[in-house]
């Protein structure tokens, strides 16, 4: 579905993001990822993906929410690919607590990663994607951003924001063909749940119509489907991935 197009791909050495890099290879997507700290996880997962489905991978050690880095990225990335088609702004932190212990640094860090991180690389690719007339840009939000979560305040403000920023996109480069959509994942099944207390795992996929959680996969094939040409017609729409969370 994504043969000879070239993605880019923020937060891609794990979880979410890691997942994506793999549907969209097996579909003849060539991968640039960014990550943030480990160069041999990164380079291990530029071998595995190559060598598997026969496209070109390359990482990129950037941080996103870091404007400059941004725009040395896209340079970078233009330079040896050639063409980049899609977008994917997946970086993202959580640094949870109460509002009357939260500090003013973790909310920063969380606004300038998960949101910031959204502008930047946008605005890094902007006039690529305007050159190509062509473009599609995919924002990871959350239904945290939807329903809001009591000890999440900075996370729920930056995935609301992803959707406005994904809506005022779309309704700026529409008539040059270049199309912004968000996927709003609810509870998805990944290193960061691992974690969890059971008892509170059980406690999320009881509220789930589907009675379980979500797979890494089941937002990649989402991401498939909105960067592919079958969504054509389909910009500035959040596409919730939560097995019935939100309805």
């Amino acid at each position: 579905m994504l043969s000879g197009k070239t993605a880019l791909i923020t937060g891609a050495s794990r979880g979410i993001g890691k997942g994506i890099a793999e549907v969209f290879a097996q579909n003849g997507c060539n991968i640039a990822f960014t990550f943030a700290s480990s160069v041999e996880k990164a380079r291990a997962f530029e071998l595995e993906l190559s060598q598997k489905f026969g496209v070109k991978v390359v990482g990129y050690q950037s941080n996103a929410a870091d404007f400059k880095q941004s725009e040395t990225l896209a340079e970078q990335v233009i330079a040896e690919f050639g063409k980049v088609d899609i977008l994917i702004n997946n970086a993202g932190i959580t640094r949870d607590g109460l509002m009357l212990r939260m500090t003013e640094e973790q909310w920063d860090e969380v606004i300038n990663t998960n949101l910031k991180s959204a502008f930047n690389l946008t605005k890094a690719f902007l006039r690529h994607f305007l050159g190509n007339k062509s473009g599609s840009i995919i924002n990871m939000t959350s239904v945290v951003g939807v329903t809001g979560n009591a000890g999440q305040a900075n996370y729920a403000a930056s995935k609301a924001g992803m959707i406005g920023f994904t809506k005022s996109i779309a309704k700026e480069l529409g008539s040059r063909k270049i199309r912004c959509n968000a996927v709003a994942p609810g509870f998805i099944e990944t290193e960061m749940t691992d974690a969890l207390d059971e008892n509170m795992r059980k406690g999320w996929i009881d509220t789930i119509p589907l009675k379980r959680g979500g797979t890494t996969e089941d937002v990649a094939q989402a991401c498939l489907f909105l960067a592919s040409d079958m969504s054509t017609y389909i910009t500035g729409q959040t596409l919730s991935v939560c097995g019935g969370m939100l309805m």
